[in-house]
């Protein structure tokens, strides 16, 4: 199953126009489509069936055959562009050539905390799309039932978002909501207790396994501006990560990866 590359897609095709018009939030929401980018993201979305079309480049039909057959297997659209219709697709200066345009995969707060979940995290209020895909990236890794995004944050259907998850977007569920004190009242009802971290904490993360044992939504901050203090001071548990060296602080996605971890440690040893 070879694409015949003898005429294919250019940028002024409107198939590839109207896909590049998915890098911003307006496109995204008129359409209710987003687009992913790269081997993990666009095989993840094939494989999970939640891509509807596939655009991909001489060469990187070659080179990532299997997802081309696969999503055309899958009857994925299956579109033959030239290396400048790839430049109009792509998010960054470098790319590897395949996009897939997919269907929104965002679920509701209430659906994520269905079946009492023992791990979330949520982001509220970041804005950085690095660190927010980072964060989903981590939350799939150390097997995290959900990830919430709370407030005004970064679309995690933009880009760069689905771009830093490498794939894990499509594997966790992740879900939005502006109302951060509705998604609160929603992990308490879920039975889950909240824990954030602060320099001044009553526990320290490496005496914190008793705590991280029961069913924990940790909560992440504005990459500049940290949690809304109202929230900080609400948080059931506060809690510090140790700094043994002269660093100030964390880059949000590495406190985050360090506290999902040892979240994720303390519930399989209970187990």
């Amino acid at each position: 199953m070879t694409l015949d590359f003898t005429q294919p897609f250019t940028e002024r095709t409107p198939r590839v126009v109207n896909a590049a018009k998915l890098k911003r939030a307006a496109g995204r929401k008129k359409t209710k489509a987003f687009l992913a980018e790269g081997e993990n993201s666009v095989e993840a979305a094939v494989a999970t069936g939640a891509a509807t079309d596939l655009f991909v480049t001489e060469a990187a039909a070659e080179r990532f055959s299997e997802v081309v057959t696969t999503a055309r297997y899958m009857d994925v659209y299956t579109h033959p562009i030239t290396d400048k219709a790839a430049d109009s697709l792509a998010d960054t200066m470098s790319h590897t050539g395949i996009f897939a345009v997919c269907k929104p995969v965002l679920w509701t707060v209430p659906a994520v905390l269905k079946g009492r979940p023992r791990l979330v995290a949520v982001c509220v209020e970041t804005n950085d799309p690095g660190n927010a895909g980072t964060i989903i990236r981590i939350a799939d890794a150390v097997g995290a039932d959900a990830v919430i995004f709370a407030g005004d944050t970064v679309d995690p259907e933009q880009p760069k978002v689905v771009r830093s998850t490498a794939g894990s977007l499509f594997h966790i569920p992740v879900a939005r909501d502006r109302d951060i004190n509705r998604v609160i009242g929603q992990l308490r009802s879920a039975g889950l207790s909240t824990a954030a971290t602060t320099m001044q904490a009553e526990t320290n993360l490496a005496q914190a396994a008793e705590v991280l044992s029961q069913p924990t939504a940790w909560l992440f901050g504005n990459e500049a501006h940290g949690l809304p203090e109202e929230l900080l001071a609400g948080a059931d548990h506060r809690i510090s990560i140790p700094i043994r060296g002269s660093a100030e602080s964390l880059n949000l996605a590495t406190a985050a990866a360090i506290c999902l971890w040892e979240s994720s440690k303390a519930l399989g040893d209970r187990n």
